[in-house]
């Protein structure tokens, strides 16, 4: 399975190269992810409810123009632009990140949550888990209140991450997803609940399903 993918934001060609080194690393056999850049015109950042809304138009249109020769789309943006309203309106499926990672979740019973960069991040995972009808069963979103830099930085994002799960796990959740698409968290992290990497899970889902 060839999967198209576009980041929701213009990164140079280093940052680019890092996530999709770090999609072929994920991928499952059979499963190939060829990522493309959303090109200059878009946020180099998404920092405000106004830049998570521009993000969406534009991964949308890099979508709906994607190239022939691939079995399905993917935004690498765990906000999921667009999927809910292009899945079913194009010839090959649409993935979320989010969907399927969140929607593992639901399915196996586990209480989940999320972090997220900033506050405008957070807000749009629990609109999009309205959307998908699954307000309830996500317990709450933690701001880690970090800069667009960190995202390629692991040990920033890591060190980040122990007072938010923490008090999410204090709430009832198992599971803490990550929220955002290119980060790496260490398995070694000792932490009171699982963080669940969304791209490397929803690879996993994908992979099984083809």
């Amino acid at each position: 399975m060839r999967i198209y993918a576009v980041t929701p934001i213009h990164v140079d060609t280093d940052e680019l190269a890092r996530r999709q080194a770090r999609y072929a690393a994920l991928s499952p056999p059979g499963v190939e992810v060829l990522l493309h850049d959303i090109g200059p015109a878009a946020p180099r950042a998404l920092d405000t409810a106004e830049q998570v809304r521009e993000s969406e138009t534009l991964v949308m249109a890099a979508l709906r123009d994607a190239q022939d020769g691939f079995d399905a789309l993917l935004p690498d943006c765990v906000l999921d632009p667009g999927v809910a309203d292009l899945a079913g309106t194009l010839p090959v499926p649409v993935f979320g990140l989010l969907r399927l990672s969140l929607g593992w979740s639901v399915l196996t019973g586990r209480k989940s949550a999320a972090v997220a960069r900033n506050k405008a991040i957070a807000d749009e995972i629990v609109a999009r888990a309205a959307v998908y009808g699954w307000s309830a069963e996500l317990l709450g979103v933690e701001v880690l209140d970090l800069d667009v830099h960190a995202i390629a930085d692991d040990a920033r994002w890591a060190d980040a991450l122990g007072g938010a799960v923490g008090t999410l796990a204090s709430g009832g959740a198992r599971d803490v997803i990550n929220g955002c698409s290119a980060v790496d968290v260490s398995d070694e992290l000792d932490l009171p609940a699982r963080v669940v990497d969304p791209t490397a899970l929803a690879l996993r889902l994908i992979g099984a399903g083809r």
